[in-house]
């Protein structure tokens, strides 16, 4: 189930708010957890059993190395933490990574090793930094260990966050798991957050995704250095509207529940470095790999080869995060590079030329990026690169570059313009100007947004959601 489905927008979210609120306060938490297993199981029924094994294992597990830590037996306690966190992480590589390694095992093999593909687990990404957060803060002594079984078990499967993110660290949400406000400003203002959100992926994600697709699909000697450019522009808005427009969904869903998500993105392709558009971009895992890696390793606080090291082991890791195949290794490895050049040697370069020039030296490597991020292989991804720059393909220009270039203009135009913070001031200014219309107005304005996504909803076969992969 997604976000951005009829069956989610007119049934489940609104039976499960309406059980929500006519609840005591006591039993909200139980209510989130009850629906958020339902939400979780629709899709994929066997993985629920896994889903209440990580909740009861990092349970008992955090419980565990709390009373070690009361007793003074640090070494029982530390002992229980690598448990603990290799077995997480174990789960989480069988899942995500035990077919990458044997597909690699065999290429090098004189035997094969057979196997079968599993699915992957919804979130399991997510949800496993999730309860790894929490069970490193418990062992540091950060935060207090969650007695209540009702309360960690809503944490871990809050089907706002669970498939897609921000990923929320314990400690952010420690306190509102036991009490939180809940008021209809506060619902009002979710409600906004996640209508901007479903505008995202359904009117501008979903279509510009379409373009990319069809360019995608055409064999290499078909794509003229324009379409290719064309489709990389695409899957970079689409890319970014998909999982921001998600994100903010989530932000809104945990606003209507009551609970404060941190910000997954600030407006990443307005960055004029590429050190600043990742403090911009998927900000939650960012935030979660500086403070459990980058900074236990040394972070910056040590020598120069150090830092350089801490820098590639985050961004190898980031990469493989994202998924089990070469080029999201790569991928990682190349913001490695990228990162490690600005910081030891374009520093001072980038400050002296003008603000555009920096913008555009971005936007590019960005999209080179998502070459990578995109393709299905690193060879798909080196000849997708030749055809943006000639190589391979269907010459400098073509009809069907053109075709889409002109199909797609206003669409590019307007994510342009909303992919920056001026068309929201500009909304903000109309809807907080004077008048005694101004509460009508605002009301209009996501009412069509809702119904506009309606619209294209009931008759979209098209409706994918690009990190339900990672």
């Amino acid at each position: 189930m997604i976000f951005s489905s009829l069956f989610f927008l007119y049934v489940f979210l609104p039976v499960t708010l309406i059980l929500y609120y006519v609840v005591p306060t006591k039993l909200k938490n139980t209510v989130l957890l009850l629906v958020s297993l339902i939400f979780y199981a629709w899709g994929e029924p066997v993985y629920i059993f896994l889903m209440i094994f990580s909740i009861l294992f990092n349970y008992f597990s955090g419980i565990e190395i709390a009373f070690y830590r009361e007793e003074n037996r640090d070494k029982d306690a530390k002992i229980c933490f690598w448990v603990t966190t290799v077995a997480n992480l174990a789960i989480l590589g069988f899942f995500k990574y035990y077919g990458f390694l044997i597909d690699n095992l065999n290429a090098i093999l004189p035997f094969e090793i057979p196997y079968r593909q599993l699915a992957l687990p919804i979130g399991i990404s997510f949800y496993t930094f999730q309860t790894l957060s929490y069970v490193i803060d418990v062992y540091l002594g950060k935060v207090e260990v969650q007695k209540n079984l009702i309360h960690f078990g809503a944490y871990v499967t809050m089907f706002p966050q669970l498939i897609a993110g921000p990923i929320v660290k314990y400690s952010d949400v420690a306190a509102q798991l036991v009490s939180r406000k809940i008021s209809l400003r506060r619902f009002g203002d979710g409600t906004a957050w996640f209508l901007r959100g479903l505008g995202k992926k359904v009117l501008f994600a979903n279509n510009i995704g379409m373009v990319y697709d069809a360019i995608a699909a055409l064999a290499p000697d078909q794509r003229s250095v324009i379409t290719a450019w064309v489709g990389c522009a695409a899957y970079t808005f689409q890319i970014y509207y998909d999982f921001s427009g998600y994100s903010d969904m989530a932000i809104g869903l945990g606003k209507m529940f009551g609970f404060d998500f941190i910000k997954n993105f600030d407006y990443p392709y307005t960055s004029s470095s590429v050190t600043e558009f990742w403090r911009r971009w998927h900000i939650s895992l960012g935030s979660w790999f500086r403070e459990y890696v980058y900074i236990p390793l040394g972070g910056n606080r040590c020598s120069t080869l150090k830092n350089i090291r801490n820098i590639f082991v985050v961004w190898m890791l980031t990469g493989f995060w994202h998924g089990a195949a070469w080029n999201f290794i790569f991928w990682g490895l190349y913001y490695g590079i990228l990162l490690f050049l600005e910081k030891y040697t374009l520093k001072s370069f980038l400050e002296r030329v003008p603000l555009f020039v920096k913008h555009i030296y971005t936007m590019i490597l960005v999209m080179i990026g998502w070459v990578f991020f995109s393709a299905p292989t690193m060879g798909s991804a080196t000849t997708y690169l030749g055809n943006m720059i000639g190589i391979g393909g269907h010459g400098f220009i073509d009809s069907t570059g053109l075709y889409y270039l002109g199909s797609s203009a206003i669409l590019f135009i307007l994510m342009s313009l909303c992919a920056g913070p001026l068309v929201y001031r500009l909304f903000r200014h109309f809807a907080l100007s004077g008048g005694s219309f101004k509460t009508t107005r605002v009301v209009l304005v996501y009412m069509g947004i809702f119904l506009l996504c309606t619209a294209y909803l009931v008759n979209a076969t098209y409706n994918p959601f690009l990190y339900f992969r990672f």
